[in-house]
């Protein structure tokens, strides 16, 4: 039986917690005009922010939609500034919470977390099991059925103000993604299935968390109920490792179950079953059991950030930090292949 929490509200809405909160956020968003504007008169606006949330007058405001085309084209659904200071102050209560029912193998948006380790745990596989299988969600954030996701939450969260806070940020997304999600028919569907309220914007961070909660469900069937010895996820992508070759194809039947009662699928043509001595495809890496590779589409398209961030910096569009941030970021996560030519060919090409 999972922990309940109650009488969570003061906490979301203390001043701690905003002013925290604002300073996560302030650390992210900076040099945005409408960040530094929030920043001129911070402690009125939380104040204010602070008086609606308690009240019950906060509405959140109007996205701001654009598309990036790395690694794939996705819409990314921007929020306000005070829209994300909420954000933060709701993660910032359910964080701690969660943490303590999240498996280990479970590395997106995590303190302590994130890609390099998430590799390395599917190196680590790689070398202990014979094969592996490959899979991951199809159009997962378009395809995220807010009925089935706030009654996730609302099993652990038994306050209702803040639950009404979370049913309206998670209703603030509606239609941001809603052309882009599938119309997969699950068991029980009527004709009125497809009006089903889905979608999450892929730029919050209550959705990335939001997501983990989610998929959490996932997680702790692959472990306890499936015993399967070796699984990694990062976000929807997931590796499950076994010795059993056939056992493998088992275990995507019975995960695609699982997934579909959550009104998700597996991505039939990305799913698939392969020898660890030959290597695995996670997270934009080639892993092998010795070593890592940069696939040849990592690079060129390493090489076209560089050409926009260049076109940028000559149009003063983009401060010189900004490119700095985004540089180390690639290259951080890049530090790990072991090829020399490769990682001199990029440094060859982070000139400006």
């Amino acid at each position: 039986m999972a922990r309940t929490y109650a009488g969570l509200w003061p906490q979301v809405v203390s001043w701690e917690n905003l002013v925290r909160a604002y300073h996560r956020c302030r650390r992210r968003k900076r040099a945005t005009p409408e960040a530094t504007k929030f920043d001129y008169a911070w402690e009125s606006e939380l104040l204010q922010l602070q008086r609606e949330l308690t009240t019950g007058e906060y509405v959140p405001g109007p996205y701001t939609n654009f598309y990036i085309f790395e690694p794939k084209q996705r819409k990314i659904s921007a929020a306000p500034f005070r829209d994300r200071v909420v954000h933060h102050a709701v993660v910032g209560v359910l964080e701690p919470l969660y943490e303590q029912r999240f498996i280990f193998d479970s590395y997106a948006c995590r303190r302590g977390k994130g890609t390099h380790r998430a590799v390395d745990r599917a190196q680590l596989y790689l070398r202990r099991f014979d094969f592996f299988l490959k899979t991951d969600v199809v159009r997962f954030f378009p395809n995220v059925d807010h009925e089935i996701l706030l009654g996730v939450i609302g099993k652990q969260i038994r306050d209702e103000q803040f639950m009404k806070l979370i049913r309206l940020i998670v209703a603030s997304g509606e239609g941001v993604l809603r052309a882009e999600a599938t119309n997969d028919v699950y068991p029980g569907d009527d004709l009125f299935s497809t009006l089903r309220r889905r979608g999450l914007p892929i730029g919050n961070l209550t959705s990335q968390f939001f997501a983990n909660v989610l998929l959490d469900v996932a997680d702790h069937y692959v472990k306890e109920e499936m015993l399967v010895p070796g699984y990694v996820r990062y976000a929807d992508d997931m590796v499950l490792f076994g010795n059993d070759k056939d056992q493998l194809w088992e275990w995507r039947d019975t995960l695609s179950k699982r997934l579909s009662a959550l009104r998700l699928k597996l991505h039939r043509h990305k799913t698939h079953v392969g020898m660890c001595e030959d290597g695995v495809r996670f997270l934009g890496l080639k892993l092998f059991r010795d070593g890592r590779r940069l696939p040849q589409e990592a690079i060129a398209r390493f090489s076209r950030r560089i050409r926009r961030l260049r076109w940028l910096r000559s149009k003063r569009k983009f401060p010189l930090s900004r490119v700095r941030a985004s540089l180390k970021a690639w290259l951080d996560y890049a530090s790990g292949v072991n090829s020399v030519g490769i990682k001199k060919s990029i440094w060859r090409r982070v000139k400006f």
